[in-house]
């Protein structure tokens, strides 16, 4: 039985949040990366438009399907393109960086683009070892990511015989996306976390549990902040929406049997194909952890997880192989967000004025 109440209920919860976009810059079949990356700047102007708090990009290495391997540099385009929505990196695998060099990027950032960049963090490595080789991170790389996070924002502070020039004495938000290991790091920093959600709920709630118990109150962050990053997806229709979904799910299919993950193909197209059981089996866990629906069914599904999570902000992803499709669903979300749209011939001019993607994102709340 549902746990949500009546509408005016879950419509109070879905508003309650904050509501935020990840895009991971995938390439359509047929699209050369340059197109893609394009197509994520131009994305980044209608979430902008339609009132979302943040667009953030993320740091994917040697895969073919994705064009989206320098998060800060996409992050300067974005940033260049927008006026008001904050922009950051969903996020940088710290692994795979020196710390200064990661501190000196964000100081540059913020420098050109005050008061809108967030510093979102990872600890994946690369996810075969050629790409790890060519990286110059180990698998055990990640095992050290706490102390990469403390030098990194120790670098934002004044003093030392080195200094990280531009970013010594600049705020920047940082956030920490992770399940285990990482909340735990994020909980010992006081920095607010990133957690996706998955299809084993108990492990995601446990993970936040111990998150919020652990928390050590800091300059960054006075109390535990939760954004769960979701695959969500709402058409005019359920199959509609579901369709919406079938891409990705297809090319995670493809990298788990064939070991790449390819560009995204029409979901009619895939759905024609004669899968095999090992497909149809992985095909089905893929498609696990995403959310899809009409608007009322989304409502539901959403505030409920917002309830089951304690989520301080939503934030959404959604790879499909049609832009058109993906920004309908967008404008979907805003709608039950209650998100306060933007004129199309006001976009990227003027101040920021009071509501959701322009009130001050601290970690501090």
């Amino acid at each position: 039985m549902s746990t949500v109440g009546p509408h005016v209920d879950t419509t109070a919860r879905l508003r309650s949040v904050r509501w935020s976009i990840l895009d991971r810059a995938l390439i359509r079949t047929g699209q050369q990366p340059a197109e893609a990356l394009r197509d994520t700047v131009g994305f980044a102007r209608d979430a902008e438009r339609l009132g979302f708090a943040r667009f953030w990009v993320a740091e994917h290495h040697g895969v073919p399907g994705v064009a989206g391997s320098a998060p800060t540099v996409l992050a300067a385009a974005v940033a260049s393109a927008t006026e008001r929505i904050r922009v950051g990196t969903g996020g940088v695998m710290l692994p795979n960086h020196r710390p200064f060099v990661v501190a000196e990027q964000f100081g540059v950032l913020e420098s050109l683009f005050p008061g809108r960049i967030d510093m979102g963090l990872g600890r994946s490595v690369g996810f075969v070892e050629p790409v790890r080789r060519a990286l110059g991170a180990g698998k055990d790389a990640a095992d050290r990511f706490g102390d990469d996070i403390a030098e990194l924002l120790g670098w934002f502070e004044p003093g030392g015989p080195v200094r990280a020039i531009p970013a010594e004495g600049l705020r920047v938000p940082a956030f920490v996306l992770a399940v285990g290991e990482g909340a735990r790091v994020a909980a010992a920093h006081g920095l607010p976390l990133v957690m996706a959600h998955l299809s084993d709920e108990d492990r995601m709630r446990t993970a936040l549990d111990r998150y919020r118990a652990e928390f050590t109150p800091s300059s960054h962050g006075a109390r535990p902040y939760v954004i769960v990053a979701v695959n969500a997806a709402v058409a005019g229709t359920r199959e509609e929406a579901e369709l919406l979904q079938v891409p990705e799910a297809w090319a995670t299919v493809w990298s788990r049997t064939r070991g790449v993950f390819p560009a995204l193909d029409a979901p009619r197209d895939i759905l024609a194909r004669n899968f095999t059981e090992t497909e149809r089996r992985y095909f089905a866990q893929a498609r696990a952890g995403h959310l899809y629906g009409t608007e009322a069914e989304m409502a539901d599904v959403l505030g409920r997880l917002v309830a089951r999570t304690g989520a301080d902000e939503l934030m959404i992803t959604l790879a499909t192989h049609d832009p058109d499709a993906r920004l309908d669903s967008s404008r979907r979300l805003a709608g039950l967000a209650g998100l306060t749209p933007r004129p199309a011939q006001d976009a990227g001019a003027g101040t920021p004025a009071p509501g959701p993607a322009s009130r001050p994102l601290s970690t501090r709340r």
